[in-house]
C-alpha cells in the first residue's frame, strides 16, 4: 500500500469513527426509575460523589440546573470550581428522553451532535436524592438538592451502585463548601 492509499484508509476510518460517534444510539443498560416526574427533576442539584472523569477534574461545588425546554428538551447547566485553576467552569447542554419522559432513561449533549446516556436509576419520593448513571461504568453521580446528603443515603446509594458494578472505591466526594 503506497502513502496515497495509506492516507485515504486512514481518512475512511477517522470519517467512518466520526459519523458511529455522531448517529450512534444511546441506550440505558441499566434499570432506571420507571415513574419519573420531570418536573419535579427541575431545578439545582448539588454533586455528592462523582466517578471523575476530564470536564470535572479539580472540580468542586459542582452544581446541574435542569429547565423544561419549550420543544420538551431539558436545557442542562452544569457549574464547579476549579481549585487549579481559582475560577468556575460551565458547560450548556441539553437532555432529551430516550423513550416516554416518565421513564428516566435520556441521553444528553455538551457538544453539538454527540450525545452520552444519562440514567436516573434512583430517586427518592421527594426528589431530594438521585444516583444518576452515564450509558457505560465509567461515569456515575450522587445528586442532592442540598449540599449535604445524609450517611444513610450515601450508603444506600453506593450500596446500589456497587450491585449495578460501578467502582465506588473510586468515587471523588464533592467539597460543596469551598472557600
Amino acid at each position: 500500500m503506497d502513502k496515497k492509499q495509506s492516507l485515504l484508509a486512514l481518512s475512511a476510518i477517522a470519517i467512518g469513527t466520526a459519523a458511529y460517534q455522531i448517529l450512534k444510539p444511546v441506550r440505558s443498560n441499566v434499570p432506571v426509575v420507571d415513574d419519573f416526574d420531570k418536573t419535579k427533576y427541575m431545578g439545582t442539584w448539588h454533586e455528592v460523589a462523582r466517578l471523575d472523569f476530564f470536564w470535572e477534574k479539580n472540580l468542586q461545588e459542582v452544581t446541574a440546573t435542569y429547565e423544561l425546554r419549550p420543544d420538551g428538551a431539558i436545557s442542562v447547566l452544569n457549574r464547579g470550581f476549579d481549585t487549579v485553576k481559582k475560577k468556575w467552569k460551565e458547560s450548556k447542554g441539553k437532555a432529551k428522553f430516550l423513550g416516554k419522559d416518565h421513564i428516566g432513561a435520556l441521553k444528553v449533549s455538551f457538544f453539538g451532535p454527540f450525545y452520552s446516556g444519562y440514567n436516573i436509576m434512583h430517586i427518592d419520593q421527594d426528589y431530594k436524592y438521585a444516583l444518576v448513571f452515564g450509558e457505560n461504568t465509567d461515569y456515575m453521580w450522587i445528586l442532592s438538592r442540598d449540599k449535604k446528603v445524609p450517611e444513610h443515603i450515601r450508603q444506600k446509594y453506593v450500596q446500589h451502585a456497587v450491585r449495578a458494578g460501578y467502582a465506588t472505591d473510586q468515587l471523588v466526594w464533592a467539597d460543596q463548601d469551598i472557600d
